[in-house]
């Protein structure tokens, strides 16, 4: 099959990180950021889809679990050494891999392969059990072969595994990276629509490994009862130690309220002597106490995207309740297809607030932490753009409801006019400006995979070129804002299946020649079968056998709306 669900997708995270756990492993997910993760699914972008499944798998795993988080394409365009461990794998890493994931940029290009190899030497896989989880949605695009890498660290680890999950990916795509598992002992799996995701989520995380029966040791003889020697004096009291010695709190506004709940971030450094940060030494989250030891040290908190630094020189027997003042409001975002409709899960939500290096990114309804200040928010659904500024002051709340204007699409494929619907999960779709550029190229503007793909577009005019393995088409369509349409693309073509037992190769040509007398070769299978779909037409199939014999050639002609069995003896 070309494709399995979300579904599938969840299920591969909750049953690998679950396995790894029970087993104490140490794991690495290594993220694909490269730039095509904004494609869609569903109407909602892949990067989403993989946000939100780890952000509800990693809720499963137990806080005792060491796991990490690597990442590539996130920092730059077109380079191939943007690999970052974002999370170092380490126990209680779920929150911080979560965070991560959500702040981050999709920018780049597909360097999977030295990243998987990265994160195998980070898990030092020739001297422990290890365990690499590959989300991408597209194949290598740096030089490096997969397959081998796969053999190589099968070959070199004490116990290692990769599994690699897919998104979108055609069958021969999918064989270019499924190797790197499949050469490991994983598995791999290829996931293409949105579906059922809550609910597979209840059914496929399995049930922790069950402790080993406790056994009752048998009963000690009554000891023989001696006399009682005199109670000793007791000792002079002392005073008992602190169970902490710093227990800072984060306000939004000097004077306001505490932010007590869930969301603080506490990161420790030792200050070296000009002041500035130095070692790490810890990071907490939510309502932290803890214990240094006295010396210097810069203490950094983050809520949302607001972040305060204070420098605090700890000594012997005293406890330190320090306040970080964040100087910083909330933005509670609701985008809108359009007037009138409910908040849309798929719409990005993009602030740029004071003091950012780059946007932070939500999706659906948005609530954050942001500095105070002017909020430049951009919402984007499908290839709707709305962009406003807001003011925002600190300690306030502010909610606003944006509205894209964007209107929806359906797009489906018949192989004739009045025929049957293409069913087939490897229909193709892309959508494109009607507009023709000055070179004669249009402007993409998404694309999907499957029958019945949806996509949010900005009113106007466009193109959706549908393809069907041989089979293209055009169809230009209008759409306007608020509006549901459903396009059908009719292909004119029809399936043709061949069976050549014996064959080692099965090629599929025009039956026309060119003005250089060659055929077009327009596809090819082995092992004596072959299917795909062709325009109506002409065609000349060419076997090459096993045997040694003579290629043939064989005339068929494909018609509209029709299946065509070819045998060939």
């Amino acid at each position: 099959m070309r494709s399995l669900s979300r579904v599938a997708l969840a299920g591969l995270l909750v049953a690998s990180l679950t396995s790894v756990a029970q087993a104490a492993d140490r794991a690495i997910i290594v993220l694909d950021a490269s730039g095509s993760m904004w494609g869609q699914i569903d109407s909602k972008p892949k990067l989403q889809i993989a946000r939100d499944t780890l952000r509800t798998v990693l809720q499963t795993v137990p806080a005792d679990m060491e796991l990490g988080l690597m990442a590539y394409g996130h920092r730059e365009k077109g380079s191939c050494e943007d690999i970052e461990l974002v999370v170092p794998p380490a126990a209680g890493t779920a929150s911080a891999i979560t965070q991560a994931a959500d702040s981050m940029k999709f920018l780049g290009k597909t360097p999977l392969t030295t990243a998987v190899r990265r994160a195998a030497e980070e898990l030092k896989y020739t001297e422990e059990k290890s365990t690499v989880i590959l989300i991408t949605d597209g194949v290598e695009t740096c030089e490096a072969d997969p397959c081998a890498l796969g053999r190589e660290l099968e070959e070199n680890g004490i116990d290692f595994t990769a599994h690699v999950v897919g998104f979108g990916l055609t069958a021969e795509e999918g064989r270019e990276v499924a190797c790197l598992a499949e050469n490991t002992g994983g598995k791999y799996l290829q996931a293409s629509d949105a579906e059922g995701l809550k609910e597979a989520l209840a059914t496929t995380v399995a049930a922790p490994a069950e402790p080993p029966p406790v056994v009752e040791p048998e009963p000690a003889p009554e000891p023989v009862a001696e006399p009682e020697p005199a109670p000793a004096p007791e000792p002079p009291a002392e005073a008992e130690a602190p169970a902490f010695n710093i227990a800072p709190e984060a306000v939004l506004v000097e004077g306001g309220e505490p932010l007590r709940g869930q969301g603080n971030a506490w990161e420790v450094f030792k200050a070296n002597p000009d002041g500035s940060a130095g070692e790490h030494v810890s990071t907490d989250y939510d309502q932290w106490q803890g214990t240094l030891e006295p010396g210097d040290y810069i203490i950094r908190a983050r809520h949302g995207e607001a972040r305060a630094e204070q420098k605090l020189t700890v000594v012997a027997g005293q406890v330190y309740k320090p306040v970080f003042v964040l100087n910083a409001g909330t933005l509670v975002i609701r985008p809108h297809a359009a007037e009138g409709e409910d908040v849309s899960s798929a719409a990005s939500v993009e602030i740029v607030y004071p003091g950012s290096d780059g946007p932070y990114i939500g999706y659906g309804e948005t609530k954050v932490v942001v500095p105070a200040g002017e909020e430049k928010v951009t919402v984007k659904l499908g290839n709707g753009v709305v962009t406003e500024t807001i003011q925002l002051a600190a300690g306030a709340k502010v909610e606003k409801d944006i509205v894209v204007g964007i209107g929806r699409v359906t797009v489906n494929a018949l192989y004739a006019a009045g025929g049957d619907r293409v069913e087939a999960s490897g229909l193709d779709v892309k959508i494109f400006k009607a507009k023709v550029n000055i070179d004669g190229t249009r402007e993409q503007v998404t694309y999907g995979f499957g029958p019945d793909s949806k996509f949010d577009l900005a009113p106007g005019d466009h193109v959706a070129v549908v393809q069907m393995d041989q089979a293209v088409v055009e169809q230009p369509f209008n759409i306007r804002a608020g509006e549901a349409k459903d396009v059908t693309a009719v292909l004119n073509a029809g399936v043709l299946a061949i069976t050549a037992l014996g064959a080692k190769s099965i090629k599929v040509f025009e039956e026309k020649k060119d003005i250089q007398g060659e055929r077009k070769q327009l596809g090819y299978g082995f092992d004596g079968e072959h299917q795909t779909t062709l325009p109506a037409g002409d065609y000349v199939v060419v076997t090459d056998r096993e045997d040694g014999s003579p290629v043939k050639e064989t005339a068929v002609t494909v018609k509209a709306g029709e299946r065509t069995e070819l045998k060939i003896e």
